[in-house]
């Protein structure tokens, strides 16, 4: 049975918050802005945003404490904040980590959930309503119900899922990326990549995320050459927010496979960006999946103009620069935290433990 939801109204293009103001009045009179420190303040998005406020005769509080893969102390702390300043919606502002701590901080400012209770799925429908501004080309998190937290009991990344984490409005305006540093791009546009090939390799995969992830795939692809140069114009970066975006509605059904288990453990223990963790891991994933699933893997790679796993290999290589080494007994660790994972089981091909090792061998030794 084919079955497809995803409720977030996308507004797209450049100034497309300026000119709706009414979407802000419509969400109540007093705003939770929630971002990270800088980027947002530094590329227009959060002027553009209070600018719209102000005209609108609306009163905001700034939440900017989100760090790079937010906590789940960091959400409990936003949630306070939010009660506090009793404010009727969140606007989230930034890449995936601002907008993943938004969704939770908008359902735990309405919900009494305790940290225990934090991933067992069980939510009620209270939440504030959500509005989304992304200002990276990566994770999709604007259309999507889940929101990824570092728990640091577990010593992992670990999602929230519920439909009641949509956004209500997501809009997309690529000239807040202009500036984006090459690390930051090359990462996060690797992520939306990941989504999609991800997506088509998920149990949950149907025609219709199918069509959804071969256009993403193809777009990302035809800025290969200048992400290789670093020459992006500005319609290379519309594109690629338009590939995130239609990345994160294929994720939004599917879900995402083992790739994502498998990154968790390299961006906690190692701190590597989430983006970079998926693409350091991405080849030899679909070589692994190529064993089994052959055509599979050729259709995928064909939406890149690619004719093998090498070829893609060899352009990840490119785009990631030196990758970081782990140890043995560092891969026997992230295999044992890897496999109880649910996206293990999500994956078309579900990969053994010794799999999951040989990928790290083969991706990192």
């Amino acid at each position: 049975m084919l079955q497809y939801f995803m409720p977030t109204r996308v507004i797209m293009g450049e100034d497309s918050i300026k000119k709706n103001p009414s979407v802000f009045s419509e969400m109540g009179k007093k705003a939770l802005i929630v971002t990270g420190k800088s980027s947002a303040k530094k590329n227009g998005s959060l002027d553009d945003v209070i600018e719209v406020l102000s005209k609108n005769g609306q009163s905001w509080s700034i939440y900017d404490k989100v760090m790079s893969n937010p906590t789940v102390e960091c959400v409990y702390e936003g949630a306070s904040h939010a009660r506090a300043e009793e404010v009727d919606y969140v606007i989230g502002i930034g890449g995936g980590s601002p907008m993943d701590a938004a969704k939770a901080i908008a359902m735990l400012a309405c919900q009494d959930i305790t940290e225990d209770q934090l991933f067992s799925g069980n939510y009620g429908k209270e939440v504030l309503p959500m509005i989304f501004v992304p200002t990276t080309a990566g994770t999709g998190s604007e259309v999507t119900s889940a929101s990824v937290l570092t728990h640091h009991k577990q010593k992992t990344k670990i999602g929230i899922s519920s439909p009641v984490l949509f956004p209500d409005v997501a809009f997309l305006d690529a000239k807040y990326m202009d500036d984006l540093p090459r690390d930051v791009t090359v990462n996060t546009v690797i992520d939306a990549l990941s989504h999609s090939v991800e997506g088509m390799l998920s149990v949950r995969a149907n025609p219709l995320t199918d069509a959804l992830a071969s256009v993403s795939i193809r777009m990302i692809a035809s800025c290969f050459e200048a992400l290789k140069k670093f020459d992006l114009s500005r319609k290379d970066r519309e594109n690629l927010l338009y590939a995130s975006t239609l990345a994160g509605m294929v994720i939004s059904s599917t879900g995402t496979v083992a790739v994502h288990a498998m990154g968790y453990s390299l961006t906690y223990f190692k701190n590597m960006d989430h983006g970079r963790a998926n693409g350091v891991l991405l080849a030899e994933f679909l070589r692994f999946i190529e064993e089994h699933l052959p055509d599979k893997v050729e259709q995928i790679l064909s939406y890149m103009g690619m004719k093998n796993v090498d070829e893609f290999k060899d352009l990840l290589d490119e785009l990631l620069g030196l990758k970081e080494e782990i140890t043995l007994d560092e891969i026997n660790m992230y295999t044992e935290i890897t496999m109880p994972k649910h996206n293990i089981k999500n994956t078309i091909v579900e990969p053994k433990k010794e799999d999951i090792f040989n990928i790290y061998k083969s991706s990192l030794c």
